[in-house]
């Protein structure tokens, strides 16, 4: 892949603004995906923490969807045509303020950073977004860089190999097509490894159908605001570590906060191997 790495070192610095408005219905329709009894949300109501991945959703016409349900490969993110494997390896959030129900609220993204490597899977680029979100004029009130991977569809998936204890907070379910499906439609994504069964098992390899990575963390975040619903979250980070699968029994779970209200939190397969590590630094009201 060495040939494309001086094109690729064009990208970085790209930039691109997007403009959208906060509405009340995508948070209801999140809140019952994620099994709570919240009120129904209110102009002013602040947007909780990850609920911004339901805003500024992309908009591609039909025609311009590849065969894995994602936009054709260019645009704003490089033409990584070389490996077709797209997904979502991690992200670190911070929250300096709020959005809030009714907000008019801007997007500027710029391309940070992209790093190519061979890992043991074969070669690999990452590719860093930073998003910076917030009312016309205002300093950012959220703060997200956001890393895609790309790999080859001869890559394995990684396979889980750390058994992770149970969490003093924790919560188990079992993903299903259902959940998939309300999720990929929040977010209007497209990718089939989500909802086709027979594309991801026969074309990609993967024994199921792929649980999200950014519904793993939002429940991860989640358990954190069932734990403790009076502290604030300023900051959340997360990185993927394997495949998590429908039908297949997973958990979330967090260590108590420190005394700095860090909070160490991970997702696990049914057997207790590691699919998500992550943290939170709370303030406020803390649990301990």
């Amino acid at each position: 892949m060495a040939e494309h790495s001086s094109d690729y070192a064009t990208w970085v610095g790209r930039s691109e603004t997007a403009v959208d408005v906060v509405t009340a219905g995508p948070l209801d329709r999140l809140a019952a995906t994620l099994d709570r009894d919240d009120p129904p949300f209110a102009d002013g109501d602040p947007v909780p923490p990850l609920a911004h991945w339901l805003f500024f959703l992309p908009s591609a016409p039909q025609s311009a969807i590849g065969p894995d349900g994602h936009p054709h490969r260019g645009g704003f993110l490089p033409p990584v045509h070389d490996l077709p494997r797209r997904m979502w390896a991690g992200s670190r959030v911070s929250f300096p303020g709020e959005i809030r129900v009714g907000d008019r609220v801007v997007r500027r993204s710029v391309i940070a950073s992209i790093r190519e490597k061979a890992g043991k899977s074969g070669a690999l680029v990452f590719v860093t977004v930073r998003h910076e979100i917030g009312r016309e004029g205002e300093p950012p009130a959220i703060v997200d860089e956001h890393d895609i991977v790309y790999r080859g569809l001869e890559a394995a998936p990684a396979a889980p190999t750390e058994v992770v204890p149970a969490g003093a907070w924790r919560r188990t379910l079992t993903p299903d097509a259902v959940l998939l499906f309300r999720y990929s439609a929040l977010t209007f994504n497209g990718h089939r490894i989500h909802y086709d069964r027979d594309y991801v098992t026969g074309v990609e390899g993967y024994p199921g159908l792929v649980v999200h990575g950014p519904l793993t963390a939002t429940l991860l975040v989640d358990l954190v605001r069932r734990n403790a619903p009076a502290a604030r979250i300023d900051s959340f980070s997360f990185r993927a570590m394997s495949p998590l699968f429908d039908g297949n029994d997973m958990s979330v779970n967090a260590a108590l906060p420190d005394a700095d209200g860090r909070v160490r939190l991970w997702a696990a397969n049914a057997e207790g191997r590691l699919a998500m590590a992550a943290e939170a630094s709370l303030s406020g009201t803390v649990p301990s």
